[in-house]
């Protein structure tokens, strides 16, 4: 999609965010819906995110995030840094991180010592093969987080694919994120690097093959413009990072890179 190089005029506003660098990022593990918190990094990453989004003039009336603690930190902190904590925050667990089954936890280098670069690959980067699921006696298993008590244990998956992601996604970004946009008001979504490149997916019916190349960085601010078309439906006419494309470009290969071994990396 070509980017857009100015202010969007008329049209409507979405702000994608991914969470600051997780503890378990700074380690490189398979993360998912482990909650952790952020790293000092993270920390500063959002700060910076939210100065971003305050300097450029930007401001919101609703914020939805994940129910895992780095995207809300993220989003608390950038909201902060924005002088909107007051505004409505709304979380949801069709939000979270994909769910990487037996993998969570894992080094993603040793892992692909392991298994190879291209199981590891397949199990990051394809759109319909999930990895190894979590056994149902599992403590991990998502069943026993108070946070999904009032979710049907069917809707809880032990591994996902990012078709999964999507199908999970969708219903909520039509149901509710869409008409609060339709409605005018100014949204931005703090989530996690699968769960964004799945709405993007959805957005611009994004080809399989290319997902593989789409890495989202973290706390750095994405932002869509859509316009409405006659049947209400919201179509993408653009979408860019905001930031210095220098560093976002750095930060994207970083991401692309995680899961080679520390040889390959030498």
């Amino acid at each position: 999609m070509n980017e857009y190089l100015g202010k969007p005029s008329g049209n409507h506003q979405l702000v994608l965010l991914r969470h600051g660098e997780s503890l378990w990022n700074k380690e490189n593990r398979f993360t998912g819906w482990t909650d952790v918190d952020l790293s000092s990094k993270g920390f500063d990453e959002a700060k910076r995110a939210g100065a971003l989004l305050k300097q450029e003039g930007f401001v919101f009336d609703v914020c939805y995030a994940s129910v895992l603690t780095r995207a809300i930190r993220t989003a608390w902190i950038a909201l902060d840094e924005l002088d909107l904590m007051w505004i409505p925050l709304k979380t949801d667990w069709r939000l979270n991180e994909r769910h990487y089954g037996a993998l969570q936890g894992l080094n993603k280098s040793e892992t692909t010592v392991l298994h190879g670069e291209g199981q590891v690959f397949i199990w990051r980067r394809s759109y319909d093969v999930p990895p190894p699921a979590l056994a149902e006696a599992d403590p991990r298993n998502p069943r026993n987080d108070p946070r999904y008590a009032a979710v049907p244990t069917a809707e809880l998956p032990l591994t996902e694919a990012l078709k999964n992601t999507v199908e999970r996604f969708v219903p909520i970004w039509q149901d509710v994120i869409a008409p609060d946009l339709r409605a005018g008001k100014r949204v931005l979504i703090v989530a996690h690097g699968n769960s964004i490149r799945a709405l993007i997916k959805y957005l611009e019916d994004t080809p399989i093959e290319e997902l593989v190349d789409l890495n989202i960085p973290t706390a750095v601010p994405l932002l869509y413009e859509l316009s409405k078309e006659p049947s209400g439906q919201l179509r993408p006419i653009s979408r860019r990072y905001l930031g210095d494309q220098g560093e976002i470009d750095a930060a994207v290969r970083a991401v692309a890179a995680q899961a080679k071994s520390k040889d390959a990396t030498k």
